[in-house]
C-alpha cells in the first residue's frame, strides 16, 4: 500500500528552492549518503537476536523527462564566481532515472525498532565547498550531531529553520576556512531547511531521524538498510520537491524486504 503526500517542506516559507544564506555569528556529513547512504544502526540498548534481524533495500526511480538543471549565477561574491566550476541547483539529482537526495526513514514499526539505542555516532560532516553546502541532504539520527565546516576561501553562514516544537533554530556565520562547528539534533523532523544568509542559492537539508534506521540516496537511487528488528513496517522516502511517499512491508529474520519508489515531477 502507497500513500503520496503532496506537500511541501518549511522550504516554501523561506522562499524558493534557491533562496537562502546570511551573516550572523559561526556554526557540524554524512556518513549516511554514499551512492544512497546504508544505515549504520547504532546497537540498541537491549541486545537483539541477530537471528531476528532482517533489512531493508529498494531504488528510487523517476518517472518521466528530469526538469532543466538551472545554473546558478554566483558573480555577487567574487570568490565563489572565482571557483572554477558551475554551479547548478540540486533539487533534481536524476541519473539514469533513478533519483538521488531523497530521505528514506522508518515512519513505524515493531517496538523493537522504534525503541532502539545505543552509542552516540560521530558527527555527520555538512561542508561549504565552492559556494555550495555538500551534500545537499544529510540526515543524522535523534540526539546525533551535525558538523558544519566551511572550506571556502569567504564568509558563510548556516542558518538552519526547523517546524518541529522545541527545535531551535541555528543562524551563524562561519569564516573564511573556520573552524568547523559542532550542534546536536534532538528532535526528530524532515528535511530541515538550511540556507546561507550571504548567498541566497546556497541551500541543504537536514533529516532526524527518531530510530538509527535511514539512509539517503546519491546518484544510484539505492538505499540499504540492516539490522532492523523483525515485524511490519511504514516506511517513508522524502524528497525535497516532490513530497513524500509512504509504504507498508514486513522485515522477516534474515531476510530483505524489497522496497522500491517513483516519483515524478508535477
Amino acid at each position: 500500500m502507497r500513500r503520496i503526500c503532496g506537500w511541501l517542506f518549511a522550504v516554501a516559507v523561506a522562499g524558493s528552492a534557491l533562496n537562502g544564506c546570511k551573516s550572523g555569528d559561526s556554526v557540524k556529513q554524512h556518513n549516511d549518503g554514499s551512492a544512497s547512504t546504508p544505515s549504520s544502526p547504532v546497537p540498541s540498548s537491549v541486545p537483539l537476536d541477530p537471528a531476528t534481524l532482517g533489512a531493508v533495500s529498494g531504488t528510487i526511480h523517476f518517472a518521466g523527462k528530469a526538469p532543466e538543471k538551472v545554473k546558478i549565477d554566483m558573480s555577487m561574491d567574487p570568490v565563489c564566481s572565482m571557483t572554477g566550476a558551475d554551479n547548478f541547483a540540486e533539487q533534481y539529482a536524476v541519473k539514469d532515472g533513478k533519483l538521488g537526495n531523497v530521505y528514506v526513514y522508518i515512519k513505524s514499526g515493531p517496538p523493537a525498532a522504534m525503541l532502539a539505542g545505543g552509542p552516540t555516532p560521530a558527527p555527520v560532516v555538512l561542508d561549504q565547498v565552492g559556494c555550495k553546502y555538500v551534500p545537499h541532504v544529510i540526515a543524522v539520527v535523534r540526539g546525533g550531531s551535525v558538523e558544519f565546516r566551511n572550506s571556502d576561501s569567504t564568509m558563510h553562514n548556516i542558518h538552519t529553520m526547523p517546524t518541529v516544537v522545541g527545535s531551535q533554530p541555528i543562524d551563524i556565520s562561519q569564516g573564511p576556512k573556520g573552524t568547523p562547528q559542532v550542534k546536536q539534533f534532538n528532535q526528530p523532523e524532515v528535511m530541515i531547511p538550511v540556507r546561507c544568509n550571504n548567498h541566497p542559492w546556497m541551500n541543504a537539508f537536514i533529516n532526524v531521524s527518531a530510530t538509527p534506521f535511514f539512509a539517503v540516496t546519491h546518484a544510484d537511487g539505492h538505499f540499504t538498510m540492516s539490522g532492523l528488528p523483525a515485524g511490519t513496517y511504514t516506511l517513508a522516502a522524502v524528497h525535497e520537491k516532490m513530497g513524500e511517499q509512504t509504504m507498508t512491508l514486513t522485515v522477516e529474520p534474515k531476510g530483505t524486504a524489497k522496497a522500491d519508489f517513483s516519483f515524478s515531477a508535477k
